[in-house]
C-alpha cells in the first residue's frame, strides 16, 4: 500500500497507461481523480470501484487552463490535499511530412502533451508547497530524447516535457516537492494501434520491438510502475530525472544483427 491515503490525479486516464496506472495506483491505496477529454475516463473509474478503490472521474481536456484549474479543484475538494499528480495525457499527432505539417497541427500537439503538462505542474505545485511535499510525474517518450521514435511535433513537445521536469526541479528548490519523467518507448496503448494493427495485416507483429534488446513491445501497466515509484515515498530522493521505459531501446544507437 505505497500510496495509503494519498490523493492523486492522473490524466488520459481514459485509456492506456493511464487507466493501468489508475488501477495500479488504486490498489496501492490512493484515492483517485481521473481526467481524460474521452468520455471511457468513467469506464476506468467504474473498473476501480469495481475492485473496491475511491476514485472521480473528470471528463476534462489537458490544455485547457480552466479545465485543469477545475480537477485540481475536484481534488483538493473530494480530499482535501494533493499529494500527487501524473500528467499523462498526450497525443501522437500521426506520421506526416515535415513540408506538409501546418502551425495548426503543431500548435495542438504542443497545447495538449507541453502546454497541458505545464499547466497540471503550475497549479498543483501551490497546493503540494503548502504541504511541503508532493510528487509530480509527467509523461515525456522517448521521441523526446532522440530522433527516429515519432512526428517531428510529437518529438518536439516531448523534449519540452522533459525540459520542463528537469528546470521545474531547480525552481522547487527546497520546497519538498519532486517532479520527474517516465519516458515510454513503443507501448501497446491506443496512441499505437495504428502500428499494431498495420503490423498485423502486413504478418509482420513478430517483428514488432525488435531494434530494443527485449525485442518486444511494452504493456502500459510496465510504465505504470515506474509512476507509482516515482510518486511514491519510495523515490524521496528522486528528482528532475526522465527515466526510459523502453526495453532498452535508449541504451545504445539501434543495434539488428545477431545476439553477441
Amino acid at each position: 500500500m505505497r500510496l495509503e491515503g494519498k490523493s492523486v490525479v492522473i490524466t488520459g486516464a481514459g485509456s492506456g497507461i493511464g487507466r493501468a496506472a489508475c488501477l495500479l495506483f488504486s490498489r496501492e491505496g490512493a484515492r483517485l481523480i481521473a481526467v481524460d477529454r474521452a468520455e471511457s475516463v468513467k469506464e476506468t473509474a467504474e473498473m476501480v470501484r469495481q475492485k473496491g478503490g475511491t476514485i472521480e472521474a473528470v471528463v476534462a481536456d489537458a490544455g485547457s487552463e480552466a479545465d485543469v484549474k477545475g480537477y485540481i479543484a475536484k481534488a483538493i475538494s473530494a480530499y482535501g490535499s494533493l499529494d500527487a499528480i501524473w500528467a499523462n495525457a498526450g497525443i501522437s499527432g500521426g506520421l506526416v511530412p515535415i513540408a506538409e505539417q501546418t502551425v495548426e497541427h503543431w500548435q495542438e500537439i504542443l497545447r495538449i502533451n507541453l502546454i497541458g503538462a505545464f499547466l497540471a505542474v503550475k497549479y498543483s505545485i501551490p497546493h503540494m508547497v503548502k504541504q511541503g511535499k508532493g510528487a509530480i510525474v509527467c509523461t515525456a517518450s522517448v521521441a523526446g530524447l532522440k530522433s527516429g521514435a515519432s512526428g517531428h511535433p510529437y518529438a518536439a513537445s516531448k523534449a519540452g516535457v522533459i525540459s520542463l521536469v528537469q528546470t521545474t526541479a531547480y525552481s522547487l528548490s527546497g520546497t519538498g516537492v519532486r517532479i520527474n519523467a517516465v519516458c515510454p518507448g513503443l507501448i501497446e496503448t491506443g496512441m499505437t494501434k495504428p502500428i499494431f494493427d498495420g503490423a498485423k495485416e502486413r504478418g509482420t507483429e513478430g517483428k514488432i520491438g525488435q531494434l530494443n534488446p527485449l525485442k518486444r513491445a511494452g504493456q502500459p501497466h510496465e510504465l505504470a510502475a515506474m509512476g507509482l515509484f516515482l510518486a511514491s515515498d519510495e523515490a524521496s530522493y528522486v528528482n528532475g530525472q526522465a527515466f526510459p521505459v523502453d526495453g532498452g531501446l535508449t541504451a545504445s544507437m539501434p543495434y539488428a544483427g545477431k545476439p553477441i
